[in-house]
């Protein structure tokens, strides 16, 4: 309740519940989410408009072994009761997996310690191509300066071939929770430019959120969005035989 309030405070519209299973810890099981109604039974309004905060389901699997992956194929039905489906690759096998056959809505990039492998384009790009998103914890480069170190020499990496295909989270505390255009000012650290930064706390999140409904509907989503008149158009109607005299 805690971290909602403040999510809410600095500017968020959308929050995501992140229910994540690590093999090498323990045999887990993936088991049915919680319903946000249950947790929150009033959700605070954003601020400037009348809508109420969003909140999703997330589950993220830390897969340290090709076998891990065989749980995100099959067909298991709380598997499909999340909007948002991660994965954590810890090698480059696995990464490479992630990006060109699981069907998943988030890679996410380890920030913590230097990488084991580089980044090589043709499965980044394929991931591109299949809606998939890279994703960045921003929190380590805020606490700690050797693991700031490794957050920005990473994400570079990353950077330089994902075309800013990425986007941004934060750990479990609200003193390490930023807002959106602080997140956004953080990207510029990263190797991304401005509107790229911007889209990775925004289009890029809500891209990740339809690529998500996409898989649970296994055919697609159509969306509208309002589209702004022309001043042409909001002027008022002349006659034409008016208009006719006018011109002439």
């Amino acid at each position: 309740q805690n971290i909602l309030t403040v999510c809410f405070s600095v500017g968020y519209s959308a929050v995501a519940l992140n229910h994540v299973i690590d093999f090498k810890e323990k045999k887990q099981e993936i088991i049915k989410p919680v319903s946000p109604s249950e947790l929150f039974p009033s959700l605070p309004i954003v601020q400037g408009t009348s809508k109420r905060i969003k909140v999703l389901t997330r589950l993220t699997l830390v897969v340290s072994d090709p076998s891990h992956c065989n749980l995100l194929r099959s067909t298991s039905a709380n598997i499909r009761l999340y909007d948002i489906i991660a994965v954590f690759p810890k090698t480059e096998k696995l990464f490479h997996i992630a990006c060109t056959t699981l069907d998943v809505d988030l890679v996410c990039i380890n920030v913590t310690e230097k990488l084991p492998f580089y980044f090589r384009r043709p499965p980044v790009n394929m991931a591109i191509d299949r809606g998939i998103y890279f994703e960045l914890l921003y929190t380590p480069a805020i606490k700690d300066s050797t693991m700031r170190r490794y957050t920005i020499s990473n994400a570079i990496s990353l950077m330089q071939i994902c075309k800013g295909k990425v986007s941004s989270q934060s750990e479990n505390k609200p003193l390490e929770l930023r807002g959106p255009y602080d997140v956004a000012n953080l990207g510029l650290l990263f190797g991304l430019s401005e509107g790229e930064a911007k889209a990775a706390v925004s289009t890029n999140c809500r891209a990740t959120m339809l690529h998500g409904e996409t898989r649970k509907s296994a055919c697609g989503v159509v969306y509208t969005v309002k589209k702004p008149r022309k001043v042409e158009e909001e002027e008022t109607a002349v006659p034409a035989c008016k208009k006719a005299k006018t011109q002439a």
